[in-house]
């Protein structure tokens, strides 16, 4: 740089994507596409990682908080939620519908490539449908959580709570609900200062030990742990542990995901950069890699011996981050809006008090056009 560091107190504040009308952060959307690369990029390791003990340590430091910070991000952005009926409506068109439409389409994939009967069950998520079922219990939820007190320590017996209660069984993907419930309940604590204080230059000097110490760790973990708990999918009883193990395991997982997790947000560009409007993206990326993730595993692919050494790794990597990479931009989005942001106007009563606001709004533009239009704006 050609200049002096401008001290972060001093620094112009960046625009909040949070209120209305303005503009989005780049931050923000950054982040959910870097994490949304992770994801996919952990997947696509999944059928490699049993040969070789390094690439399942970084799976393991993967796992510890890329989800954990996808889902922090998901619930600071659902601070506003409330039960208006606008909002209500984005939850059931953004949220509920898509989670039909592909938990239909992900068994209905698998018979049509591997001629396979799978059942259609809308209580069993399929794969990786199980974060709109837990988007939707959360910011359902989320008013309560406005609500308590004390939200972030409830959230967290709650799921210790889970961990040790095997009988909730596998409906909705119950268990992953509530054991990721405290990572969501943060970010609707969260404020855009605590984001900056992660943001200093102190913060990413010091996450580079801390992630190296993270990828020695799960070196030496690998042989020791059993990566499902980084999961939460499986109370400690249904992992082979005792009830107890539930929540001193959520507890220390909790703390090293929220430490690896503000690593990840220091290293976050927050300036606009290439991939910045892909953020905007991402739960396109998240939806559809997985039928192509789920193709390579139907056809072999990744059977393949040269995919099972060091430069196939990093091939079959590259490969994973630039498929998400292409189903988060533009043109897949108006591709498969119809899934994922369907309007279905049709299905839904007219809201008074949302038309008013529409008019309202319209009206205020119109006012604002003419205004400028007399000063010669």
């Amino acid at each position: 740089m050609s200049g002096p560091r401008t001290p972060v107190s001093t620094r112009k504040p960046e625009p909040k994507a949070d209120r209305p009308g303005k503009q989005r952060d780049a931050f923000f959307d950054n982040a959910k596409y870097l994490a949304i690369v992770l994801v996919a990029m952990g997947h696509s390791w999944e059928p490699l990682k049993g040969d070789s003990r390094i690439l399942e340590g970084v799976y393991t430091v993967v796992y510890s908080f890329h989800m954990p910070a996808f889902i922090i991000i998901s619930g600071y952005f659902s601070r506003s939620f409330d039960m208006r009926p606008d909002r209500l409506k984005r939850l059931l068109t953004g949220v509920a519908v898509p989670y039909v439409l592909f938990e239909s389409a992900y068994p209905l994939f698998k018979n049509l490539i591997t001629g396979s009967h799978e059942e259609i069950s809308l209580l069993d998520p399929w794969y990786l449908t199980w974060f709109l079922v837990a988007l939707f219990v959360w910011r359902m939820t989320t008013p309560i959580w406005k609500l308590v007190r004390w939200p972030l320590p409830l959230a967290i017996g709650v799921a210790m709570l889970a961990s040790a209660s095997p009988s909730i069984g596998d409906d909705l993907d119950l268990q992953r609900v509530l054991q990721f419930l405290p990572y969501f309940v943060l970010g609707l604590c969260l404020k855009p200062e605590h984001f900056q204080l992660v943001r200093r230059r102190s913060v990413r000097i010091a996450s580079v030990p801390v992630f190296a110490a993270a990828l020695a760790i799960g070196w030496w973990a690998v042989p020791r742990m059993n990566t499902a708990w980084f999961y939460h999918r499986d109370s400690a009883q249904e992992l082979g542990a005792p009830w107890w193990c539930g929540p001193v395991m959520t507890l220390a997982m909790l703390g090293c995901s929220l430490v690896l997790t503000a690593c990840f947000f220091a290293w976050v560009p927050g300036r606009t950069r290439w991939f910045t409007a892909l953020g905007a993206g991402t739960l396109y990326g998240y939806l559809l890699h997985g039928f192509l993730v789920k193709l390579g595993d139907y056809q072999g692919w990744f059977d393949q011996s040269r995919l099972h050494h060091p430069a196939g790794e990093v091939l079959v990597t590259l490969l994973a981050a630039a498929a998400v990479t292409v189903l988060c931009t533009k043109p897949v989005q108006r591709v498969f809006r119809f899934a994922m942001e369907p309007r279905m106007e049709w299905a839904f009563k007219q809201d008074a008090g949302e038309l008013a606001r529409q008019r309202e709004k319209k009206e205020r533009e119109q006012r604002e056009g003419e205004r400028r239009q007399r000063v010669g704006v």
